[in-house]
């Protein structure tokens, strides 16, 4: 009889390294995806993702079998990398960049999203929303980005941001009435 695949956090716990690429096979994309949403910048987003998961790697190799076993691993890397995005921003504001801006950059493709022309055809207004998501301050961009691109349920985003629930839901409600005040997005509805 086969044997049913291990999922990543029992592999995590039995093997390290398998474990681990399973982890950024499965979850790469996720971060990549939330951590462009909030730097805004193609530029620094690979160098951010390469820092979540270095951290990711060190933490587990530390961690015994029965806490890698019992691990969400889609939200403790994000809580991972939103740190790190949080450490960035602090680094840029000590240490201004001559050239500021959003390059929106390509995005990745996920499993079910759109290909390429339905994504060419959206162009104009993903390059909106990414610019509109750069200026909305940090304590509504984050819930906003992790509700809904990284599609966290609320009880999550208070767990990885340390609040309750109920202020993780104002945040996003705050965070989306802000965006359709916003009028580069007033032209046409790019909000849902």
């Amino acid at each position: 009889m086969d044997e049913m695949p291990l999922q990543t956090p029992e592999l995590l716990a039995v093997d390290l390294d398998r474990g681990f690429a399973e982890l950024v096979r499965s979850h790469g994309g996720v971060v990549y995806s939330v951590l462009l949403r909030l730097s805004g910048s193609s530029r620094d987003v690979e160098d951010l993702v390469q820092d979540t998961f270095l951290r990711a790697y060190t933490a587990l190799s530390g961690y015994p079998p029965e806490r890698r076993a019992a691990l969400q691993p889609r939200a403790w890397l994000l809580a991972i990398g939103t740190n790190v995005w949080r450490n960035h921003v602090r680094t840029l504001t000590r240490r201004p960049v001559a050239e500021s801006g959003v390059d929106v950059g390509e995005l990745p493709l996920a499993d079910g999203r759109p290909g390429p022309e339905q994504r060419a055809e959206h162009v104009v207004e993903r390059e909106r929303l990414v610019a509109a998501l750069a200026e909305l301050p940090e304590r509504y961009r984050v819930p906003v980005v992790l509700r809904h691109i990284a599609e966290l349920g609320y009880a999550e985003i208070g767990d990885l941001l340390g609040c309750p629930v109920g202020t993780v839901k104002a945040q996003v409600s705050r965070g989306l009435a802000a965006l359709r005040a916003m009028p580069r997005l007033a032209q046409e509805e790019v909000i849902r």
